[in-house]
């Protein structure tokens, strides 16, 4: 039987003790009605992983024990960081959960020109703390034990002027000429810029170029930003990362 994994934000020391996180709590004693002495995997998300037990269970409380350490599943040798413009509600959910089981490293929101989404300060803060809670349930739930950074949200354009470049840098365009599976360098590392509902418009695109972003597209026909994502991050891996 597959154990549950829980992510604890506590660094982690075999034979400690440690109390779980209020969410988590809720989570194993209401939801999945586990006692004390039931059987659970702990992770920090630094790397590696803990076989733990419940030794006590009151209320809200719940701590368990720290047993054995374990390396974990490995994380893939192609870092990908994925520049996602922000879409609205559970489509942003769900191209961040899945891009974090694709075996992403970092996510970047962006606000772009054609992005519904438009947040202030304050927003932009309780989304980034959403957003990586979506992230944290995504590793727990695959079997990751590295967590992928979240970056606060920022304007494309602020982001395209002041970030450096780092490997090659992709941005996806159904008018593209090349196409992402005719790439013909291996990378370590590969940031790809995706546009949201609607896409990036043509002063982006271009702003994306002059950044070093090479315009590939992914078939013939017009995805929407969330089957994008997917559908481009699992060729990459399948190509250069550990989908093989």
């Amino acid at each position: 039987m597959r154990l549950t994994r829980i992510f604890v934000t506590d660094p982690l020391t075999p034979g400690a003790e440690v109390r779980l996180s209020a969410s988590a709590a809720s989570h194993v004693a209401r939801v999945l009605r586990l006692k004390e002495g039931a059987p659970l995997i702990v992770f920090d998300g630094t790397g590696g992983e803990h076989r733990a037990e419940i030794t006590r269970v009151a209320g809200s409380n719940v701590h368990v024990a720290l047993k054995e350490f374990m390396p974990g599943a490995p994380e893939s040798a192609l870092k990908l960081t994925l520049v996602q413009g922000v879409s609205r509600g559970e489509r942003m959910d769900w191209t961040l959960q899945k891009a974090t089981e694709l075996g992403v490293s970092a996510i970047v929101p962006v606000l772009t020109a054609r992005s519904v989404v438009q947040l202030d300060e304050r927003q932009s803060m309780a989304k980034r703390e959403h957003w990586q809670a979506v992230v944290v349930s995504a590793c727990e739930q695959c079997g990751r034990t590295r967590v992928p950074d979240i970056a606060p949200p920022v304007r494309l354009r602020d982001y395209l002027a002041t970030s450096k470049k780092e490997g090659l840098r992709l941005a996806l365009s159904p008018i593209a000429k090349g196409s992402l599976a005719g790439l013909a360098s291996v990378p370590q590392k590969v940031e790809l810029l995706i546009g949201p509902e609607g896409g990036l418009d043509d002063n982006e695109h271009l702003l994306a170029e002059q950044a070093g972003y090479l315009p590939v597209r992914l078939g013939p026909r017009v995805l929407r930003t969330e089957t994008a994502s997917v559908v481009a991050l699992s060729v990459l891996q399948a190509l250069w990362g550990d989908l093989q």
